[in-house]
């Protein structure tokens, strides 16, 4: 079968192009993209390609924190990912920076090299995308391929200006909410003040604050 993608080089990454599922599942298949992260979603592909600076990593590192602690203090079973493909083949893959199912009869997807198949596990409750020079994508296409994806929670971190926009999600669509509802009662301000305490504090004095607030 003659492959119509461009070859590699000639790829535009970063941004969303128009292809089939099976052109989307031959590319991430290719070595050269086995540490690009892959979103597809109604007939358009994005291979993200851009190398991950100290303000996306720290963020990412809080925010997981930040879940963890407050999930083992309130007794809210969960399961975490991170940087995890998940798949409803032929339709729609993300992969969120941070992402959590997190149910009272939770189940951990079988451990393999393989994207999780959401039309098996289920989708996930909350996904959460660190932005540095992906914003307007985050708050625009990813947004709505998680929309699609039926997730129930999504937050978007702005590195740049220590900022979370957080939407609930429901009956296809998003509103923007200041208090989490998969995880009770946890303040999107309290997840804020931590971002910018990260900028002069080191993690434990971080951690030690947040389990004063939680």
């Amino acid at each position: 079968m003659v492959n119509i993608l461009p070859a590699p080089q000639n790829l535009v990454t970063d941004t969303w192009v128009a292809a089939t599922w099976e052109d989307f599942s031959a590319m991430v298949e290719r070595p050269e993209f086995e540490q690009a992260r892959c979103y597809y979603d109604a007939g358009w592909m994005r291979i993200e390609t851009m190398p991950i600076g100290s303000a996306h990593g720290q963020d990412n590192s809080i925010l997981a924190a930040i879940v963890s602690l407050y999930g083992t203090l309130k007794n809210i079973a969960f399961v975490s990912f991170t940087n995890t493909n998940f798949r409803k083949t032929g339709e729609r893959e993300c992969q969120p920076d941070l992402t959590y199912y997190i149910s009272a009869n939770v189940q951990r997807p079988t451990k393999n090299n393989q994207p999780v198949d959401v039309e098996t596990w289920g989708t996930p409750t909350l996904a959460i995308e660190i932005s540095s020079t992906t914003l307007s994508d985050d708050l625009g296409q990813k947004r709505l391929l998680y929309e699609r994806l039926g997730v129930q929670e999504y937050w978007v971190v702005n590195a740049e200006a220590d900022t979370v926009i957080a939407f609930a999600i429901s009956d296809g669509g998003s509103r923007q909410i200041q208090e989490s509802a998969v995880l009770p009662d946890l303040s999107i301000a309290v997840i804020e003040e931590a971002l910018r305490r990260i900028q002069i504090e080191d993690d434990g004095a971080v951690n030690r604050w947040l389990l004063q607030q939680f």
